[in-house]
């Protein structure tokens, strides 16, 4: 007994540095599992964060609601008009007029081009779809909402910077001289914003610093080569070149020591330019333009209309986050637009528009319902081509075809093809479906076509994979109880494998989907602004819309962009839930 108990001991002694040793390998492995796991799950967070992050803006759309007189002669219409007529009228020109009307004080080309600009160019024809749709409007005076334009919504929504709050103490005397005006406060309220300026000076003296070193450089480098010249041509040429570099630099320091010696000082008076953050006042229901300032008296233009006052407390001072140079909507745009939203003049709604809208040149007006409606078209087409051909093909490979050099040379091309590049499948259809045939170029039938070839040997190997996953005891029976091999196959072996089937056809779908290089190459990258009707339209897909919204330089459509995505994403998300809904409905355990 005391021998067995020495043996087991031993053997216990032997056995646990192994047993630790793999205790720790499998601690290893899970470690290495949750590891892989939680970086997935963060890759996936960041990628979806940064795409909801930007199509956050694009939830929502403004609105600039603006009293509009339908004058019958001013839109050039008689009482015999009809609802075309109407349609056709001058609704334009009349949404300019309204917007003079709402601010008489801006003037000017310049000026009255950037109001102009306040709205959408569709706004117009959207007023004039609903005049035509009512005619009973024409001579009434209705509050219209005007969809603002992208730049106007971008900044409603805070992309461009927002109007910071300087405190004020003293109370503020106006006077006005046409367009310019002086403002003189009774206190230094604009001690702040001639800090901020003269720091901007800080800015420029660095640049002008740097300029100055590449001159330096430049003075140096042509000195060393006038004395190694070989020629006194030569040293001359290179010696002048030094000299006219060491005085651009000696000019260059110079006026970046006069800006600092200018931003050391706190008093003195500074000029405003569009690269400087702007400075507005709002006073007696108008807003003012600084142009030059000191602490305490400031001069400007007029934005918006403004009165002369005297001694006045009630007034504001207002500073940009960006200056006006590194921003798309002006000074007089944004105080066009303050005093709109003062005035309750401005409405933020949901953005339907986004979701049932075909696509635009305006950001505003552009939509993802003609892509949407493209994609199901040529989704459409590449199903009901890839999947009868795909498991027909599957089925007689798999159930049917004799064992040859003829069937393992189209099964090692089947393979091979799931492994060729997209854009291939591309230049087949445009070299053959397009070229040869004839098939309407940009339309759903040759993206189907093409998506369609592309899928077909992913619908075969995941069709053979699934067929051949049927135990042979079910092809043994139903053969044993006198089925003949195509009864065999279509009432019992192909029924258990259409899970695995419709799983491998709804992947390759959704890979398709996906899909943009073939697509452009077959011409669906054109811009269509129609909602396609059928299969022969022409139409784009979604892919192709984030790719096209995302090249374009406008600021909005990166907003569009990022719901686009998550459209997109939406789609295969549906997709693969009717995989999983399909594969549980016909799924068959044995």
């Amino acid at each position: 007994m005391t021998d067995m108990t020495g043996h087991h001991r031993s053997l216990l002694g032997t056995s646990s540095p192994r047993l630790r040793a793999r205790r720790r390998a499998e601690w290893r492995l899970r470690a290495y599992g949750i590891t892989a796991i939680t970086v997935a799950g963060l890759a996936l967070f960041t990628l979806l964060w940064s795409v909801l992050s930007q199509a956050a803006t694009s939830i929502t759309e403004s609105y600039l609601t603006l009293p509009v007189t339908l004058s019958a002669n001013e839109l050039g219409l008689d009482d015999t008009a009809t609802p075309n007529d109407i349609l056709r009228a001058d609704f334009s020109g009349l949404t300019k007029d309204v917007l003079k009307e709402q601010f008489p004080s801006i003037k000017g080309r310049t000026a009255k081009r950037e109001l102009y600009d306040l709205v959408s160019s569709g706004a117009s024809f959207e007023l004039a779809t609903k005049a035509s749709l009512n005619p009973a409007l024409i001579g009434q005076t209705i509050e219209y909402p005007f969809l603002a334009s992208d730049a106007t919504d971008l900044y409603l929504k805070g992309e461009y910077g927002a109007l910071v709050e300087s405190p004020t103490k003293g109370n503020l005397t106006i006077t006005l001289d046409d367009d310019a005006v002086t403002v003189t406060s009774t206190a230094d309220d604009f001690a702040t914003a001639l800090l901020t300026v003269k720091k901007h000076l800080l800015g420029d003296a660095a640049d002008l610093r740097r300029k100055a070193a590449r001159q330096d450089n430049a003075a140096q480098v042509y000195a060393q080569r006038a004395e190694t010249a070989d020629t006194d041509k030569e040293r001359e040429k290179n010696s002048a070149k030094a000299k006219k570099s060491a005085a651009n630099r000696d000019k260059l320091l110079a006026q970046a020591r006069a800006l600092e010696i200018r931003a050391s000082q706190t008093e003195g008076t500074e000029e405003l330019d569009d690269e400087n953050r702007s400075m507005l006042i709002n006073v007696a229901g108008g807003w003012i333009k600084l142009t030059k300032l000191d602490r305490a008296r400031a001069s400007g233009t007029v934005l918006t209309e403004t009165r002369a006052v005297t001694d006045v407390a009630d007034w504001s001072l207002y500073m940009t986050d960006l200056p006006e140079a590194a921003r798309k909507i002006s000074d007089t745009q944004i105080a066009a637009i303050e005093t709109l939203r003062v005035q309750g003049q401005v409405d933020r709604v949901f953005n339907w528009r986004f979701f049932t809208s075909a696509d635009s040149r305006e950001p505003e007006l552009a939509g993802i319902w003609g892509a949407t409606v493209g994609s199901f078209w040529t989704m459409l087409v590449t199903f009901l081509l890839a999947f009868p051909i795909g498991v027909s093909a599957a089925v007689y490979l798999e159930e049917f075809a004799p064992r040859n050099k003829f069937t393992d040379f189209v099964e090692v091309n089947i393979n091979n093809l799931a492994a060729v590049p997209s854009i291939v499948f591309g230049l087949l259809g445009l070299s053959v479906f397009l070229g040869i045939f004839g098939v309407p170029r940009s339309a759903p039938l040759a993206g189907g076509i093409v998506l369609a070839l592309m899928t077909l040997p992913t619908i075969i190997i995941a069709s053979r994979a699934a067929l051949k996953a049927v135990p042979p005891s079910i092809r043994d029976a139903a053969l044993g109880v006198g089925a003949s091999r195509l009864q065999t196959t279509f009432h019992h072996v192909l029924p258990l494998a259409m899970p695995g089937v419709l799983t491998g056809t709804i992947i390759g779908m959704a890979q398709a989907l996906g899909e943009t290089a073939p697509l452009i190459m077959i011409g669906m990258v054109a811009f269509i602004v129609d909602i396609p009707g059928g299969i022969t339209d022409s139409a784009s897909v979604l892919p192709v819309q984030v790719f096209r919204w995302s090249d374009f330089p406008e600021r909005a459509f990166e907003a569009k962009t990022g719901a686009a995505i998550c459209v997109l994403l939406l789609f295969l998300v549906v997709m693969n839930a009717v995989a999983i809904l399909l594969r549980r409905r016909f799924e068959r355990r044995w």
